[in-house]
This record gives structure tokens, sequence and C-alpha cells, in this order.
């Protein structure tokens, strides 16, 4: 780890890295995206005048500003602007609908809401009575289609930057931003992610990929998602250049690369598989990129990644709750593995009790870090999850490992009842709720089975209520509006009854068990 990318402790805040980026790297291109583009010596006063005019707008050290807008400058001028005046981030997943807008406002009572233009008609389908909401930005060009909404909301055009405001004196241990991510037993959680931790996602993400200043990082990620906020992270410790696209396109992904000079390249595990299946050409080869971060890739697709792209694949293991914790290098002594546990950091491979248990057995992956607020510091409003998932001060994170001899970690599967779709984490709980509002519906349990993309899709059990008539393709028909287009379920089972505990528990590892039943209705078939 480069010691030029160490702060001291006090320093381990966004107003500080920004201060420190203009005066050390100033004229540096930094980041662009669509809407704006900006050198490291910009950034402090784009962070100061927005800050500026959302005080004018009276938002407070504290507030909470929602945030749901694709990949462009209004996104990270808001979440920049939040880390320098002491407000809180709170992004929003662009693919959300009405019901999970709502629940998002509510828990984390925003009443300011920056959202791009085609998305504000999704707000007819919330509930925002039951929210704190009292105002829009509204993002972009043209008419917002928000019929009826200006009557429980004011919508505001995107303003213009107001007078620059002197940096709040944040600590490292205050919230940055409250990142929502997938619930198992409920609805999403907010995880409450400080100053600090922002700051070693970009230290340890920049020293697993030696990262340098002339280096140009580029993503199709979205802003919402703490990967690409860690990509914008890693430009400002380093002093290199970061391009965010606007979405991913198998078609157009190599011309892209070439066209912004990138030389590393952020993949999720289903990207590589779509991406390979695309006929080879010249274009794979005619870039400068030199290396790509793929968590969750296939050992042989990313064999194959390399052989015909000429672009090496790292894997590694974070989350929203902790860091860039464990990883492979290009010099790691095999490949396959999800890595080992990064310097500054331990992890154990425990019981149901939390004993650790010796290499080759599986258990849960629980880990810690050095640092103080190196990890996110609990649920926002959830004290009883944050000790359950921090008990015996440890960070249990759901997923069952194995540690080898050599201490490399394997990913064997989840222990929670989450979900993973095309890079999306998806609440089994909240597509149940929407499934049970179907007035044919008895009870669903919804649940993972395997892609041909070496990640999950979606599966539903439903019972019909009793004398009603239910069609699989109705009841995903229902769900469109409902559910984010991901979230859902592939494949549909009508069946007479649930396998349930005595006390009435879906037991879901039968249905894992049984996977996809012959004749099972498949939406993917019928697109």
């Amino acid at each position: 780890m480069k010691t030029e990318w160490l702060l001291p402790p006090a320093q381990r805040t966004l107003p500080a890295l920004l201060r420190r980026q203009a005066s050390r790297f100033g004229e540096r291109p930094c980041v662009a995206l669509p809407g704006g583009e900006w050198r490291h010596g910009e950034l402090a006063t784009v962070a100061a005048r927005r800050a500026g005019a959302l005080q004018a707008a009276g938002v407070q050290r504290g507030d909470r500003v929602a945030v749901m807008c694709g990949n462009r400058a209004e996104f990270l001028e808001t979440v920049l602007a939040c880390g320098w005046m002491g407000a809180v981030a709170v992004p929003v997943n662009s693919a959300s609908m009405g019901p999970q807008i709502e629940y998002l406002l509510a828990d984390s009572g925003a009443r300011l809401l920056v959202m791009e233009n085609l998305f504000v008609e999704r707000l007819r389908m919330a509930d925002l009575d039951r929210t704190t909401l009292e105002s829009v930005w509204v993002v972009g060009e043209g008419s917002s289609a928000a019929g009826g909404i200006e009557a429980r909301v004011r919508l505001h055009a995107w303003p213009a930057p107001g007078e620059a405001v002197e940096a709040a004196d944040v600590l490292p241990s205050d919230t940055l931003a409250i990142l929502y991510t997938s619930g198992t037993t409920g609805p999403s959680k907010g995880v409450l992610c400080p100053h600090a931790q922002y700051y070693w996602w970009g230290v340890h993400s920049a020293d697993v990929l030696d990262l340098r200043g002339d280096d140009v990082l580029c993503t199709t990620l979205p802003l919402f998602h703490v990967n690409a906020l860690n990509t914008f992270a890693q430009a400002s410790v380093t002093g290199c250049r970061v391009q965010f696209l606007e979405k991913f396109s198998a078609s157009g992904f190599w011309p892209a690369m070439a066209d912004s000079g990138a030389t590393v390249v952020y993949l999720l595990g289903a990207m590589v598989p779509i991406l390979l299946a695309q006929a080879p050409g010249p274009a794979e080869r005619a870039h400068r990129v030199r290396l790509g971060l793929g968590p969750g890739v296939p050992e042989a697709a990313g064999t194959a990644f390399r052989e015909r792209t000429g672009v090496p694949l790292l894997e590694g293991y974070g989350s929203t709750e902790t860091n860039f914790v464990i990883a492979t290098r290009p010099d790691s002594p095999r490949q396959g593995v999800m890595g080992w546990v990064r310097a500054g950091f331990d992890a154990r491979v425990v019981d149901e009790a939390d004993n650790e248990l010796p290499p080759g057995e599986a258990g849960e992956l629980v880990l810690r870090a050095d640092a103080p607020f190196a990890f996110a510091t609990g649920y926002f409003g959830q004290p009883g999850k944050t000790v359950e998932a921090w008990r015996n001060l440890w960070f249990h994170t759901g997923d069952r490992v194995v540690r080898d001899a050599d201490g490399a970690f394997r990913f064997v599967d989840r222990i929670k009842d989450a979900i993973r779709r095309r890079g999306e984490n998806i609440s089994s709980w909240e597509v149940e709720q929407v499934l049970t509002m179907h007035p044919a519906v008895g009870a669903a349990a919804v649940y993972p089975v395997r892609s041909e993309l070496a990640e999950d899709e979606v599966m539903a059990a439903v019972t019909a209520r009793e004398g009603a008539m239910l069609a699989p393709a109705e009841l995903a028909a229902f769900c469109e509006g409902r559910l984010p287009r991901f979230a859902i379920p592939r494949f549909i089972d009508i069946v007479a009854e649930l396998p349930r505990t005595e006390n009435g528990k879906v037991q879901k590892y039968k249905l894992r068990e049984r996977g996809i039943p012959p004749g099972c209705w498949d939406r993917g078939a019928r697109a």
C-alpha cells in the first residue's frame, strides 16, 4: 500500500479527501459522466456550491437527501455536496418502482429527493403521505408526466449551484451515505456508511488493482451501488481518472473501452459470460485495458476471457457493510478462489455458535477491520439487526465459505435468504409481498435457482387461494410495475402446498433442493 495514499485518522473524510486531491492533483482530469466532467482541483468547489444550494433549500447537517438518477453528473454532485456539508446521501436503485421508493423514503426520513425526469412518474404508485418527502428536484429536460404528484410534494427543476459554503467539521465516524441492501426476512436495510469507510474503500481497492496516476478507470456499474462510488474514491485517492458510462452494452462494451482509453475495468460475474457469448472480433483486443475486477466470475469464464481479450480478471470479496477484505492479485499463487485476506482485516470461518472451524470445513464467513470505521456502523433505525450482524465483535456476512490450507477462501453458497441476479441483490421477502397482493394467491415462497450465467434466477413457488384460478403468466404480468424488472420471478411453479415446519415456517431449503421441476413456467422462454 502506497504511503502517499494514507491520511491521518482525523482526515479520513470526504471534505479532507476533496481538498487533498485539489492540492495534489489540481489540473488532472478526474471524472467524466453524462452531464459533466471535472478536474481534481474543481471538485471541492463543486461540492461546496451544490451544498450551498442544498442549504438554501433547507437541508441541514444530518438530514437525509435521497437521489434517484442514472450515471450522471447530478448524482455525483449530490453525494459530494452531502458529504461536504455533513448531510447524508440516500442513493435509490434506479429500477425501484413505487412501493420500493415509498419504503426507502419513509424509512430514511428524506425530505428532499433528487430524481431524474424519466423516473418521476413512478411516484404516482407511491403513497407519499406515508413519507416525510417535501420536495423533488427534477433532473433532465422535458415533461415529467407527473400529473397529480404536485398536490403532495413540490417539484422543482434542478437548481443552479449556490454560494459556496465552508465544509462541515465532519468526523470519520459520521455517516456519509445510507445504502440500502437486500433484506432477508424483511424489507431492505439501510447500511450506515461512514466517511472513513468510503476512504478505505478507495485505498484498499487501489492497492489491489495497483493503480497509478495515469490509469483510466471505466465502469458501467450504477452509482447507487457501493462498487461505483468506490471507483470514484479510487480516483480521489490516486489522482487517476474515472469514466462512468450510462449502462452496460455487450455489443458496445469494447468500443466504449477503446473510446474512453480505459486501462482498468469493473465487471460483475454475469457480465463476463454475456461478453463471451458475443461473436469474437478485433474490438476485443483493440483497447488499452490492462486489468479487470470481476468478483464472482467462474474460473473457466475468467480464463476464456483472458485468452480472448488479453485482460486478466481479479477476484475479491466485499460488501456494503464491509470493505475490500479478500482479494486475488495478478501474482497470486492460484486463481479460481475468492482470494486471501488483506492486511488490515481479519477473516474467520465459524460454525453456528461462532466457533472457528479448521481449514477445509465450510462455515459462515465473519470479518473484522483493524482501522476504526473501515466498516459500516450498523443498520439505520434497526439496532436489533445491527447487534445480530455484528455479534461477538465480528461482522457476520451470511455467506458460507471454506478456507483452504494455503489461506485462500472459496465461496460455497449463501446462508441468507437473499437472491443475486445480474449483479442486483433481491429481497425474497419483498418479492413475496408483491406476489401475495394478487387476489388469487394464497401463499408464495421466493428463492434462488442457478442460471446459465453462474448467478441466481428468481423462482417462486405459489399456492392458489381456494377456488381461485391462477396462471403463471398472469402473475408475472401482475408484477410488472410493482417490482423492478430484475426482481420479477423467471420461474413460477403453482403448487398445492408449500413445505413447512411444525410452527408454520416455509422450508425453503426443500424448495431449493427440488430445483426447477419439469414443465415449470419459464418467463425467459417467453421473452
